[in-house]
């Protein structure tokens, strides 16, 4: 790791430097192995051939944890990876206890299950924001639609780039614990469904969310498996895996 910054007060972002190769193939989703806060020796897994993570027997003080890169750069070889410091899982706690020089390890990249549509619908909570950067940045200048991005109150908002005819909502819990909240299954349920079959909808946020928001789309909008991708990034009174 070569640097972190504190972007919110919740949100820390670490830079991990790699090789070039490494870096190209770190994401948009990448598999973190994560060392455990103060373990001088971890026993890092192999990984096979076909991309199995080979662990070894007994106690080895790496967990995997999935993530969304929000940046990478193969020429300079960095990955770029937010980390939402509530809650008290591996990857957290490794996060808020790291500086430079802080091992951490990849174990190949996947894709987010996005795709390009002319109207597009975004929804997350702030382990999708990297994602939800991610996909607005690549997103064509014509695309229509909306993004909405639940967080905890206004000093959690990123700036975001995004097409002009895409708004993007904040949506503030203002002391609602995280996955305690229907902000983003209430502002889903307000929207009316685009005309046309030229749409596509990302969802990313606590298992619950995902679920009734997943129940609207497929219900009320009637929308195909490939029209949409919703995902549970984490569960209430879980640890949090992923921070994207």
């Amino acid at each position: 790791m070569t640097s972190v910054t504190d972007v919110t007060p919740s949100v820390r972002r670490v830079v991990l430097s790699a090789t070039s190769a490494a870096a190209a193939a770190a994401g948009p989703t990448v598999s973190l192995l994560v060392p455990r806060v103060g373990d001088p020796a971890p026993r890092w897994p192999d990984v096979a051939r076909d991309g199995r993570i080979v662990w070894p027997p007994g106690s080895h003080g790496v967990s995997l944890r999935s993530y969304t890169a929000r940046r990478q750069d193969a020429d300079r070889g960095e990955v770029e990876i937010d980390f939402v410091l509530h809650g008290d899982g591996p990857a957290a706690a490794w996060a808020a206890a790291a500086g430079p020089g802080a091992m951490i390890a990849a174990a190949g990249g996947g894709p987010l299950g996005d795709r390009p549509a002319g109207w597009l619908l975004l929804a997350g909570d702030e382990t999708a924001l990297p994602a939800i950067t991610r996909i607005l940045a690549t997103a064509a200048p014509s695309t229509r639609g909306v993004a909405l991005v639940e967080v905890a109150d206004a000093a959690e908002e990123q700036p975001l780039t995004a097409p002009e005819g895409v708004q993007v909502r904040w949506l503030h819990r203002d002391g609602t614990p995280p996955g305690e909240s229907t902000l983003l299954a209430d502002a889903v349920a307000a929207l009316d469904r685009p005309a046309g079959d030229d749409l596509f909808a990302w969802v990313a946020a606590e298992s619950a969310a995902v679920r009734a928001v997943r129940a609207d789309l497929r219900g009320r909008w009637g929308l195909g498996r490939v029209q949409h991708h919703a995902i549970g990034y984490w569960r209430r009174g879980r640890a949090m895996a992923p921070a994207g």
